[in-house]
């Protein structure tokens, strides 16, 4: 309902957020189409719409800035939801459904556990001390969202030897199900 009603106020006031000029209908005169009904009606969703091309534009531009600022990115983290997590696994079992039934619960539990994450990682300094990160979340085929997070640190703990980068990376291979 919140989005229908973000996405209606847009679509009303497009003359007061327009800020580029769109050739549309200039388009539909060339090829010669003068019905009205064939033209449609561009909707421009601003930078403000989360998910919507601007807002993507947006946000890649910021990470990129962030990038001129403070150079290459040192550490690229993958954090993945478990569906497994006492948190989801008590919302399910009470509904009787799979953690795939519940994306709303999955995407609440990695939100708060990302958040939980970033600030250990910058508080405790495990990493070494954060000067700037981004991160961003997607949903796998599986249904399940993992985030992608870039971290710079500050040069004192930057890794400069194969043997710091071993000391830091491990993989796991999680227990079957």
């Amino acid at each position: 309902m919140v989005e229908s009603d973000r996405l209606d106020y847009i679509r009303k006031h497009q003359k007061d957020l327009r800020v580029d000029l769109y050739n549309g209908l200039t388009d539909v005169v060339t090829r010669g189409e003068m019905e009205p009904s064939s033209t449609g009606r561009r909707v421009i969703l601003p930078s403000s719409f989360t998910g919507g091309a601007q807002y993507m534009i947006q946000n890649y531009q910021d990470a990129m800035t962030i990038c001129a600022w403070a150079s290459y990115p040192d550490i690229f983290l993958t954090f993945t939801c478990n569906p497994m997590w006492p948190e989801i696994t008590h919302h399910c079992e009470k509904d009787g459904l799979k953690p795939c039934d519940k994306p709303e619960i999955l995407s609440r539990v990695l939100h708060m556990k990302l958040d939980k994450l970033i600030r250990i990682l910058k508080d405790e300094k495990i990493l070494g001390s954060i000067k700037a990160d981004v991160y961003t979340v997607e949903f796998q085929k599986r249904g399940l969202p993992h985030a992608h997070i870039i971290l710079w640190l500050f040069e004192a703990d930057k890794l400069t030897s194969p043997f710091d980068v071993d000391e830091l990376i491990s993989a796991e291979i999680p227990d079957k199900l």
